[in-house]
């Protein structure tokens, strides 16, 4: 069903604001972001954030769990009719990585934002990730359960595959920077949903299977 034009444009506005604010927090961190500076690049007036998404803690919760939330919904809808644990967590691992891509800049925010120790993680985004963490718990446990995976702790599990990709996708600049690294490091692909979410998925299951 074709939405009306009032709440098209209002989709369209939310997803501009978010796009300019995920961009302003990359760069700036929480703190050092301008509410100012992301209705100006949102190309939208201050009350207009306000109206449609709230304030600053509001707008960064909403950067990250657009991300997060997403993912853990893709996720479950995705595995629901997979039979093979082995393919389910391919499928959460491909899933993630691909979120990653296409939204280059929640990588340094959740970077920032685990230096600082949570400082300004509400508790939506945290529900967001540890959705994540049952999702690939309930798996993992299922693997275990049919013998196919060894008994492992989910949530480490979960940081080896997030922390990866994370710090991957923010060493971009570094990789790019330094002429005197190896070029099998510098020509890297900076994309993870090709062949390094491969790479990825080889070291997990490793990890976790028999």
């Amino acid at each position: 069903m074709d939405l009306p034009s009032s709440a098209l444009k209002k989709s369209v506005t939310v997803k501009r604001i978010l796009k300019a604010a995920a961009s302003v927090f990359s760069e700036s961190g929480f703190s050092g972001a301008r509410v100012d500076e992301i209705a100006k690049r949102a190309g939208v007036n201050k009350a207009m954030i306000y109206y449609h998404i709230g304030d600053k803690e509001k707008l960064y919760a909403e950067v990250i769990s657009n991300v997060i939330g997403n993912t853990a919904e893709m996720i479950a809808g995705k595995i629901k009719d997979i039979q093979d644990p082995e393919e389910k967590l391919r499928i959460g691992i491909r899933t993630f990585a691909r979120n990653m891509d296409d939204n280059p800049q929640v990588a340094p925010v959740m970077m920032r934002e685990v230096a600082s120790g949570g400082k300004h993680l509400s508790e939506v985004v945290a529900r967001d990730i540890f959705h994540i963490v049952n999702l690939l718990k309930g798996i993992l446990e299922e693997g275990v359960d049919k013998g196919i995976f060894i008994e492992t702790v989910p949530f480490l599990i979960y940081l080896m595959v997030v922390g990866a990709m994370i710090t991957y996708k923010t060493s971009a600049p570094i990789r790019a920077r330094y002429r005197w690294l190896p070029a099998s490091i510098r020509k890297l692909d900076n994309r993870i949903s090709g062949n390094i979410v491969v790479e990825i998925e080889k070291l997990i299951l490793k990890a976790v299977k028999k």
